[in-house]
């Protein structure tokens, strides 16, 4: 019985969309707090080729599937809507 919950859970949680919070930052400096909303540094870094995340208040970084979707928002706060596809965000929609 309780692997069935568990099956049914995990794939309830894989089918349905999620919204996350957070700062939409390049990979590479997604580890310093202090690189969270520095507008300038995020975008200068996504424009040289670094991916863009998604880096929650508590420090949780997401991959984005969805480059595109977010690179205009480099180095703000945003909440993005999506699925988990793998380790990677698939973006919805993206709002300030």
């Amino acid at each position: 019985m309780k692997r069935l919950l568990a099956v049914f859970a995990l794939a309830t949680v894989s089918g349905i969309a999620a919204d996350w919070t957070g700062y939409i930052i390049d990979e590479a400096c997604s580890g310093k707090k202090e690189m969270r909303g520095n507008v300038a540094c995020a975008q200068s870094c996504i424009k040289r080729g670094s991916p863009s995340v998604l880096v929650t208040y508590d420090g949780k970084i997401y991959k984005i599937a969805d480059q595109d979707k977010v690179t205009e928002h480099a180095g703000q706060k945003v909440t993005i809507t999506g699925k988990m596809d793998g380790d990677s965000i698939k973006v919805d929609s993206v709002k300030m």
